[in-house]
């Protein structure tokens, strides 16, 4: 698997959010940075969930909800220490992605994994995704989405 598109997604989204004003207000009903980290923090996990858990051969689902609820937003922020260490946080997420991705093989990535995508309250998935499909769209949609939503921050 090719992870450089996945690679250069977080460090585009890291270069934004260390460059960002972590003050600046957002937009009403709008997240600020700490809140898009803390989200992008738990997709990772999210994601690193699901590939581990195919790389092993044991059942894989995943679900984003747990990204869109405000109480765990604010305490993965807390866990964290805020804006830096969600920062070093997704940093790591994103080498230990990066390590794995490379790792499967096209059955792996072919799997088909129970997903449940909900975006501002609506859900756009609620079926079988293969792996590959997943780690495609954090590269593709999730993660340039929420750099274009730090950036849109700035003063």
């Amino acid at each position: 698997m090719d992870i450089a598109p996945l690679r250069d997604a977080y460090r585009a989204l890291l270069d934004a959010a260390a460059a960002a004003d972590s003050d600046a207000v957002p937009p009403p009903g709008e997240w600020n940075l700490e809140q898009i980290l803390a989200h992008v923090s738990i997709v990772s996990a999210v994601t690193i969930s699901a590939v581990s858990a195919v790389a092993s051969a044991a059942i894989a689902t995943y679900d984003n909800r747990m990204a869109q609820e405000a109480w765990t937003i604010e305490r993965v922020i807390a866990q964290a220490g805020g804006g830096a260490g969600l920062r070093d946080r997704i940093a790591s997420q994103a080498d230990a992605l990066c390590a794995l991705g490379p790792m499967l093989d096209d059955a792996e990535l072919d799997t088909l994994v129970p997903t449940r995508l909900v975006s501002n309250g609506d859900l756009l998935v609620d079926q079988p995704v293969p792996l590959r499909a997943l780690l495609g769209g954090l590269a593709e949609t999730e993660l340039p989405g929420h750099t274009r939503q730090i950036l849109a921050l700035e003063p």
